[in-house]
């Protein structure tokens, strides 16, 4: 029977290399595969899979209203196919994963999604939360702290480099906006952002007359 994969990690783990890999190979055995990415990470383009090794594919485009397994009924009406891969899985939403699921369960086709697990706040995405929960199999992609030790989280810097504890979940960005690090550095970077905040404040107050 078809399995549901999700092969998760932090940012510059090779996740998107991965996924073009294995269509490569899926490819190269003249089977058919369909290829997803969210519509909003359009770093490279709009539809646009690509690897921070300079390899690109082009593929499908999900938006929250997206109906993957419909989509997937109606390839399958065009010709055999026996792969589906997601890229930026972490967008997913939790009905979407669901229809993902089904895609292995009721028509047979293995799906394999590939994402980040948590974002610049350690809290878990919809699609990864919901992945977690239902793949068949979990799959750890490792990428490597400035510290030498295996990175977990996403740091969130800003055009200093210095760390961001605030904003929207989603902001798209490559080396420039994130930091892959490991717990131990992802918390003191935090900290280290707090102090700084609570430093200006207290500037501020001394600075403004009463």
């Amino acid at each position: 029977m078809a399995k549901l994969y999700f092969y998760y990690a932090s940012m510059n783990a090779g996740k998107s290399t991965v996924l073009l890999q294995t269509d490569f190979n899926y490819r190269e055995r003249g089977m058919g595969t369909m290829l997803w990415t969210a519509g909003i990470h359009d770093r490279s383009g709009y539809g646009i899979i690509d690897s921070r090794i300079g390899i690109t594919a082009p593929a499908n485009t999900f938006e929250a209203a997206t109906d993957l397994r419909a989509e997937v009924e109606d390839e399958l009406e065009r010709g055999p196919l026996h792969c589906v891969l997601v890229d930026e899985a972490q967008f997913l939403g939790e009905g979407q994963v669901l229809q993902l699921a089904s895609v292995c369960d009721e028509l047979d086709v293995p799906v394999l999604c590939y994402g980040l697990r948590t974002d610049f706040q350690g809290r878990l995405f919809e699609g990864s939360a919901a992945l977690l929960a239902l793949a068949d199999k979990l799959v750890e992609l490792k990428a490597i702290c400035e510290c030498g030790r295996k990175a977990t989280m996403n740091l969130r810097v800003d055009a200093q480099g210095l760390a961001v504890r605030a904003g929207a979940q989603t902001e798209i960005g490559g080396n420039d906006r994130y930091i892959a690090l490991c717990r131990r550095h992802f918390m003191s970077r935090l900290r280290e952002a707090e102090d700084r905040q609570r430093s200006l404040g207290l500037a501020s107050e001394i600075a403004t007359p009463r």
